[in-house]
């Protein structure tokens, strides 16, 4: 079987540590432990293939910025003929609370740039996605500086653990499936 996993962010060097390229750092972090798989420079993204429990996982990590992310979901899906219940997109979320991971079948992009370009690309919003929180500490109007900011101490003393739970939940979408990942992840 063969999965697609989507992890939005910005590319530059300027978001590589901030919180709405959380999903960039869970597809390092994968590449990373079942690699070594690096990326490389392919259609409106960077690409990487990992194999784990006879999965296979293709990681992109879209290079068009948050905001046109459709267009790199939209090529592969249909380039590796795959349907968007076997993607899973990985996004920041800024109505959940710091490291909450929250899984869901489908949902509304939630004033979210990338995801609803996705929608908009895909016609629907019946896709799997995996929403990790980056909380709210913004002060009204400054919800793009506060995703475009880098974690705090604490947060970053906290951050690789989970993004470790984030890459385990990602594993167990392509192995046990999406409603017993969500009962598991959602539930912690």
């Amino acid at each position: 079987m063969k999965y697609l996993i989507v992890g939005l962010g910005n590319i530059g060097p300027e978001y590589a540590e901030t919180r709405h390229n959380i999903g960039f750092m869970v597809l390092d972090y994968l590449a990373q432990k079942y690699g070594p798989a690096s990326f490389e420079v392919n259609r409106h993204a960077f690409v990487t293939e990992i194999k784990t429990k006879g999965r296979t996982f293709v990681l992109v990590k879209p290079t068009t910025y948050m905001n046109l992310s459709g267009k790199a979901v939209g090529h592969y899906l249909n380039s590796l003929k795959l349907s968007p219940e076997q993607m899973l997109i990985i996004t920041d979320d800024i109505a959940l609370p710091f490291g909450k991971i929250r899984i869901r079948m489908k949902g509304s992009a939630g004033g979210h740039n990338g995801l609803k370009h996705i929608e908009q690309t895909l016609g629907h919003n019946n896709y799997p996605r995996l929403r990790f929180g980056v909380g709210d500490a913004f002060s009204k109007g400054k919800q793009v500086d506060y995703v475009l900011s880098t974690f705090t101490a604490d947060e970053q003393a906290e951050l690789q653990t989970l993004i470790e739970k984030s890459a385990d939940a990602v594993v167990s979408f392509g192995t046990i499936g999406l409603e017993r990942t969500m009962n598991f992840y959602n539930t912690k």
